[in-house]
């Protein structure tokens, strides 16, 4: 097979990983192709280097050969997909070449996993060796880490990749023995709590020896599929607030379920809105930015974010009690509940309060995304009254005045 098909294949079949970039998008399908302008499709994700900067990446996989049967995969041992197979060689000269040119500033690369965990591995590890030792490569690198592969093994990737990946794929161990019955969720979590404890260790060095070498600097980061089992958003944030906790993860990624061809009839048969992936994605960052706890979140009853609402503001309509919250006298995690101001304007805030108080006119040169903050706060100048707090947002159908939540 030559190169151009492979790289055709493999780097399709990646685009159902999102740990290395958000998916929310734009659709994504299991079959058929992307079309111009498509984010989702193959080749090349954007991701964000630890300092903030977008990165773009080649998103390979080093072949979608797979030993695995894991149900919701489209790269499952039953699937009867064209397969292909990179040599390492050729993953390091796509790499450079692509970099040469300038299309990308760095490399992710997973894989299916063939012959054994340490064998393919061993292949992923070699790619990235290559590429540093041998070509001098500065670029970014973010791998795929098999779970049951020998610990040596995942030193070596974080030795030489700056950002490590472990899917959990699915939110409850129960979840996982159904669909995915050769994977262990303990496995999972051993491999997660080993890069921890190897960051740790080499920071630790670090600091005593500053020509110690690194270990993954940009941290680890994990993916759960939403909407292959019946996993409530509730139980999916609780899962990602403990992984959190747990094993010190720079992101939790979600990607909603794309129906794969001959699927079992354990899987449902429609995707979920991606509109419940983009929510998930403001509620994981609510959870890392602005103290919310993930009990906290999901306020309806069945578990379930609400689609129409943004999780903040579902939670300040749940909370009336809390509001109007005076700005001049609050303080940063009250502020932070605070609908439509987000983390740098609370800080602006705290910073001109030290100065003087604060107009309603201040916070809409500082842009705050006042039709959403004006029904829940007050300055030196402005309470809000039930007119205003009736015309903030509604629940769903935005315009039907039998859905909107007066906050007074």
């Amino acid at each position: 097979m030559d190169l151009a098909r492979k790289l055709s294949i493999l780097a399709d079949a990646a685009k159902y990983d999102a740990s290395c970039a958000s998916s929310g998008a734009g659709g994504r399908s299991s079959s058929g192709s992307a079309g111009i302008g498509s984010t989702t499709g193959m080749g090349i994700c954007h991701s964000y280097a630890p300092d903030g900067r977008c990165i773009s990446l080649l998103k390979l996989l080093l072949t979608n050969f797979c030993l695995y049967d894991c149900q919701y995969c489209v790269n499952r041992r039953s699937s009867d997909i064209p397969r292909a197979r990179f040599a390492v060689e050729e993953v390091v000269q796509l790499t450079l070449d692509f970099y040469r040119r300038n299309y990308i500033e760095g490399l992710f690369l997973s894989s299916g996993i063939i012959q054994s965990p340490d064998y393919t591995m061993e292949q992923l590890v070699e790619v990235a060796r290559t590429l540093r030792e041998v070509h001098d490569f500065r670029g970014y690198i973010h791998l795929k880490t098999i779970p049951e592969a020998d610990e040596r093994l995942i030193g070596l990737a974080g030795r030489y990749a700056d950002r490590l990946s472990v899917n959990i794929e699915l939110p409850t161990s129960a979840s996982l023995v159904a669909l995915a019955p050769e994977k262990s969720i303990q496995t999972i979590k051993v491999a997660m709590a080993n890069i921890r404890t190897k960051r740790e260790e080499a920071k630790a060095e670090r600091s005593e020896d500053t020509r110690a070498p690194r270990f993954a600097s940009a941290g680890q980061s994990t993916q759960m599929i939403v909407g292959a089992d019946t996993s409530s958003d509730a139980t999916i944030l609780a899962t990602a607030s403990t992984l959190y906790a747990s094993y010190a993860l720079k992101r939790v990624y979600y990607s909603a379920y794309s129906p794969i061809p001959r699927a079992s009839s354990r899987l449902p048969g429609k995707a979920p809105p991606l509109r419940r992936e983009h929510r998930l994605y403001q509620a994981d960052w609510l959870m890392r930015h602005y103290g919310f706890k993930a009990s906290e979140i999901a306020v309806a009853a069945d578990g379930n974010l609400d689609l129409e609402t943004d999780p903040k503001l579902a939670w300040a309509l749940a909370h009336r009690d809390y509001f109007p919250v005076d700005v001049n006298r609050a303080d940063k995690s009250t502020l932070l509940r605070i609908p439509g101001i987000g983390v740098r304007n609370v800080k602006r805030i705290l910073a001109i309060r030290r100065q003087r108080r604060l107009r309603y006119d201040d916070l809409v040169k500082l842009r705050c995304d006042i039709d959403k903050a004006k029904a829940f706060v007050i300055t030196l100048d402005w309470r809000p009254g039930a007119a205003a707090a009736s015309s903030a947002v509604t629940r769903a159908s935005p315009g039907s005045p039998s859905q909107q939540l007066p906050l007074l």
